[in-house]
């Protein structure tokens, strides 16, 4: 099981982040947000996917005007991820959300961001300092020559220990990078030195198969070693995937319980049936289904049920029949034809 780093707790909205809460998964728009209605529209899919709180970016003035019915009509709370525009931050706030994103770094001088600090302070609004390569200040790459993981470490240590001087709670950390040992070395640093909750990800990972292999694998080494307290999986993708992705890490984990986890054996000689069309078939029909269920589809009944046997429910494939078991027993012999179906059957039984 893993063991969580102990941090502290904070609040973005009505969400709580770090502490004993669970890992909280988070994504981003990637609609226009002065398109009020595409933007409500991809916020409420994502609420659907699971999302728990939402980004949105405000790089025009336009989109600062947008915030208010956005945030008056979201399910979920949303923070305005603002860059180079300090007067943006302050209107956001003024607008109603439930946070801001800063990369301290490109904001500009120390006292505008400390003037933000005090009024999100006054708000009761949350804060996430970004740091990334691309943010990193003057004085640390002079002092390290690149973006290594010691100075995005040290960036953001230093900007805690300024959030902490100016008598700020409220917020978390978010260290990311493109390269993943160098961001999962930053975060243990950083980790190893305060209690502030973690924003974890693996930033710029990509599209398709391997911008989801790139964050998994970052972002578990993480978690594994108890470092996260909130996620976002980064793809040049839909963000629903994005969303997909991390609650797919998370219950690998067992960080987190949503929705159904299939268990498949692979492919192999010993497999009498088309075991890829039975998987892909129960998937689609349990597409959405939020009820915590482990499901086992098996390719054969040599050692099918003892290795699933923590499975809610499953199936053992034999020779044109297969076994549908529940909790590692045998209850029903069923031909290959309708197997599928059947084991969707007990399914819909069980509630």
């Amino acid at each position: 099981m893993v063991e969580r780093r102990k941090t502290r707790q904070i609040s973005v909205g009505s969400v709580k982040i770090g502490g004993d809460a669970p890992v909280v998964v988070q994504s981003m728009t990637s609609t226009k947000t002065h398109d009020v209605e595409e933007t409500l529209n991809q916020i409420d899919r994502l609420y659907k996917a699971g999302c728990e709180i939402v980004r949105i970016a405000v790089p025009h003035r336009e989109d600062v005007e947008a915030l208010e019915d956005i945030v008056k009509n979201s399910p979920i709370p949303v923070i305005a991820d603002i860059h180079f525009a300090p007067s943006y931050a302050f209107l956001s706030m003024e607008k109603g959300v439930h946070g801001i994103r800063i990369n301290p770094g490109n904001i500009g001088k120390e006292e505008i961001v400390r003037d933000i600090v005090q009024e999100a302070k006054a708000r009761g609004i949350a804060i996430r300092i970004g740091v990334n390569s691309g943010s990193l200040e003057k004085d640390l790459l002079e002092k390290y020559g690149y973006p290594c993981a010691q100075a995005l470490a040290e960036s953001a240590l230093r900007w805690s220990e300024k959030f902490e001087r100016w008598g700020f709670t409220n917020y978390k950390v978010s260290i990311k990078g493109s390269d993943v040992l160098e961001n999962v070395k930053a975060n243990l640093i950083f980790a190893q030195q305060t209690d502030v909750p973690l924003h974890i990800g693996i930033t710029e990972a990509g599209m398709g198969t391997k911008g989801i292999i790139k964050s998994s694998v970052g972002i578990g080494i993480l978690l594994y070693m108890g470092i996260g307290d909130t996620v976002r999986v980064s793809l040049t993708d839909d963000p629903v995937v994005e969303v997909e992705t991390a609650y797919e890490i998370l219950k690998s984990l067992g960080l987190r319980r949503k929705g159904v986890e299939i268990i498949a054996c692979p492919t192999c000689g010993r497999i009498e049936v088309d075991l890829p069309k039975v998987v892909k078939e129960v998937e689609e029909k349990l597409n959405g289904l939020n009820k915590p269920l482990k499901i086992a589809i098996m390719g054969c009944v040599v050692n099918a049920i003892g290795e699933a046997r923590e499975a809610d429910i499953g199936l053992a494939c034999g020779r044109g029949f297969a076994w549908i078991f529940k909790k590692g027993k045998p209850v029903k012999k069923v031909d290959e034809e309708v197997m599928a179906e059947e084991l969707l059957r007990e399914i819909e039984n069980m509630g």
